[in-house]
Parts: structure tokens; sequence; C-alpha cells
């Protein structure tokens, strides 16, 4: 399905008590942590309006204006690759950018989910999407006019680098934003959990478990056929249940994602079925 978006830089927004300022740039440059999406988002609208491919190399970040692009280098393996942004997120802690499955894949960070990452905006490529998606050009435009740039000398709009030794981080500089140090928070092994998959208890009856976990709450209703919709609606995120529990003295049944070993992990799953229209879905302890 073919998408075009629009150029889009936004108003300021909150999510969990956190406000954020869009502000059109075009020689940002932050350091921290990575995550990726996939399935459960392919196929869904960014937040410019294109239409997201996860075998594209794009990525999400909270402020930057859409599109723009970024160089993206994995600090873990040395690893790098540019990008276009044209989504927003990623809203779990600690987290400076989501990227496409296609991308983690170039970047070799697939398997451990995360990764300590630097961007570095590349300004003539970033004015010259602007400048397309302002004339009603969609990604197919954007990555010719990148083309045709990289022709004349400017950075190439391809896969990533060959291996390189591992980078040490670059000292901080006022330029510089650092957020949170992999080191102390330790990727798991269901940091980015299976997409696809609706495994989980038949809602035939409700979800009985030992205690323990953390688990996404992406809803709570007061019938069990409203809860089972929901739970059929969110089955590609993750393995998913219903629980019953009692709210102002009401009996209400509540529809969960999980369980994963740590709350980052959850805060992950939370923050992408925010960014799909659930905006009730939180973190809780079983």
């Amino acid at each position: 399905m073919a998408s075009h978006g629009l150029y889009k830089v936004g108003a300021p927004y909150t999510i969990d008590g956190v406000t954020y300022v869009p502000q059109e740039e075009f020689n940002h440059t932050e350091i921290g942590v990575a995550s990726w999406y996939g399935p459960g988002f392919h196929g869904h609208y960014t937040a410019n309006g294109e239409i997201y491919d996860q075998s594209e190399r794009t990525a999400a970040h909270r402020t930057l204006q859409l599109p723009c692009v970024v160089r993206v280098t994995n600090l873990d393996n040395g690893l790098s690759t540019t990008v276009r942004i044209n989504d927003r997120g990623p809203y779990a802690r600690n987290r400076i950018l989501d990227v496409s499955r296609a991308t983690a894949e170039t970047l070799g960070m697939i398997g451990r989910g995360t990764a300590h990452i630097r961007i570095d905006q590349l300004p003539a490529e970033s004015m010259t999407v602007k400048e397309v998606a302002l004339n009603g050009g969609g990604p197919t435009e954007q990555e010719a006019a990148l083309a045709r740039l990289a022709s004349r000398g400017g950075a190439a709009f391809a896969p990533a680098t060959a291996m390189a030794p591992p980078a040490p981080a670059p000292p901080p500089s006022p330029s510089v934003t650092v957020w949170g140090d992999p080191a102390a928070n330790p990727p798991v092994a269901d940091a980015v959990p299976s997409f696809g998959s609706r495994g989980g208890a038949s809602i035939a009856s409700l979800a009985t478990h030992p205690a323990g976990g953390f688990y996404v709450q992406a809803g709570a209703f007061s019938t069990m056929t409203n809860a089972e919709r929901q739970r059929s609606l969110i089955s590609s995120y993750g393995t998913t249940e219903i629980t019953e529990g009692s709210a102002a003295g009401r009996e209400v049944f509540r529809v969960r994602v999980g369980p994963y070993t740590t709350p980052d992990a959850a805060g992950i799953v939370a923050d992408r079925l925010k960014r799909s229209g659930y905006g009730d879905a939180r973190v809780v302890a079983d």
C-alpha cells in the first residue's frame, strides 16, 4: 500500500506525565539506548501519516521533525546505517530511538533487542526529504532524492557499513544529549517480545497462574465480551490473558499482555500499545 505522509513538526504533547516539545533541527546529536518495533505495527499509520513498513529503514523519535534523516551507530559493535525518521516514540524509560526491524537487522541488534547508540542528524539529507515532503512526495520520492544527493557526494542512504571494532562512546559535550547507560539497565531476553504469536490461555476461562512478573494492562471492562474483544485485537503484541478483579465495588475483567521479567521489558510493549491507540495501557506487577 502506497503512502505519502506529511511534513510535520507538531505541537508539544504529554505521555505518562512527561511533556515532549517537537522542534525542527538539522544538527541533532544524541547518545542513548535504541529498541526496535516490528510486526505489531506493520501496516499501521506512522505519526506523519505514512504506512509503517518493517522492511524499510525507518525509525521513531520523540521530538525531531518528520521526516528527517539520521545516521545511527551501534556503539556495541561499530555498525552504522542511515534511516528516515517518520514516527514518534519511544516512551519507555531511557530509550531514545525505536528502529524498524530492517534497521535493527542491519545494526545487529535483533537478538539483544536493544543497543547503545549514537544519533547524528544529516543536515543536507534532512533538508532534502523536507523539501520533497512539502511538495507532496512520499517515501519513494524521498529515497530517490536521497540517492541523487548521494551520487553528488552526500551521505549514502545505504545498508550498514562493514563490521568494525567496537567503538567507545564519545565523551559528552554541550551539544550531545546522553541518556541511560545500558550497564545500569542491561537488556533481557524478552526486552523485545515475539510478535505475531496468538499464544496464551483460552479465553473460555480466566487466567490462573503463579504470581510474579510484570504485565501490560491494556484495559479493564465490566463484561467478559468486551474484554475478549480487546484481547483479540491486541493478540499480535504477545501472550494475552484476561483476569478477574474488582474496582469501586464492581467486578471487572482486565486484559493483560505478558508476563515479562522486568518493568522495562513490559514498558516497551506498553509504549507500543499506546502508540497504536490503547491510551490506558500501563505496566502492572503481579
